[in-house]
């Protein structure tokens, strides 16, 4: 494992990031423990961001994992390969992280399969280890190890969820969208628009939330108003930014764009 690179897995510019309550004095409080963490929330709220934030404000590496239903605990261990050599053993990304010492992030972990999410319980009780069975090997994790997993609630089902065998393992964050003038400020910030303009983008979005469970199943994001913003800051007309990213991927329903559409006209049109 000495010929990787721990480098590449650093963050090396500080991520923006926007304070909303206590969670960094807490997630650094539970990094001092190597408590196990659980980020839940909404959509682009800034989970992933969180993250990236945390582990350069601590200086640790992070690997980062986007699960989905097709992963196999070999994707996350590791498998062996075929080359002309013969067979070679390669670290999967959550072998690599308890090896290296690093924060291992596995983002929107309910869309991996049940019986993958099993193979993280030894690294997350007093063992701290990962056993590679097909390998025959027993790694003790590094000291500064770390496993951090997001999911979305709103997405939960009796077919998508954690088993309560994994959920006790963890400590947790409950994240959401920022308050109205905490949010203005990180759509101004990441987009480069003015105040007012993402004041209204903000206000357009705060609509579309309380239609939630109304007609949609999500409201409009934290990182869709940065997109708006963004096409904004490059001269696009906004009602055309606010169809294009915040109106058009968030529902197929006709009278729900109209609905929408007639909240990007109110600030907009």
């Amino acid at each position: 494992m000495s010929s990787i690179d721990i480098a590449q897995y650093k963050i090396q510019t500080e991520p923006y990031y926007q304070t909303v309550a206590d969670e960094t004095a807490l997630y650094e409080a539970a990094y001092e423990v190597r408590m196990p963490m659980m980020l839940k929330g909404p959509t682009g709220c800034g989970k992933s961001r969180f993250v990236e934030y945390m582990a350069w404000k601590l200086g640790k590496p992070l690997i980062t994992v986007a699960c989905n239903e097709d992963m196999t605990a070999s994707d996350l261990v590791g498998r062996f390969l075929l080359d002309k050599e013969g067979t070679k053993w390669q670290d999967g990304p959550l072998t690599t992280a308890a090896r290296l010492g690093a924060i291992c992030y596995l983002d929107e972990v309910v869309e991996a399969r049940q019986d993958t999410t099993v193979v993280i319980h030894p690294l997350t009780d007093h063992r701290r280890t990962l056993p590679l069975d097909k390998k025959g090997e027993l790694i003790e994790a590094h000291p500064d190890f770390q496993l951090v997993i997001s999911y979305n609630p709103g997405y939960q089902s009796l077919m998508k969820d954690l088993k309560q065998s994994t959920k006790q393992r963890f400590g947790g964050l409950n994240f959401d969208y920022p308050e109205e003038k905490i949010e203005t400020e990180i759509v101004a910030r990441e987009s480069g628009i003015d105040s007012d303009t993402a004041h209204k983008l903000v206000q357009i979005a705060h609509r579309a939330r309380n239609l939630k469970g109304h007609g949609l199943d999500e409201g409009i994001s934290t990182r869709l108003l940065v997109y708006a913003g963004n096409l904004i800051n490059k001269g696009v007309e906004p009602v055309a930014a606010c169809s294009m990213t915040m109106v058009t991927p968030l529902t197929d329903d006709p009278d729900m764009r109209d609905t929408l559409n007639a909240a990007v006209q109110t600030f907009f049109g």
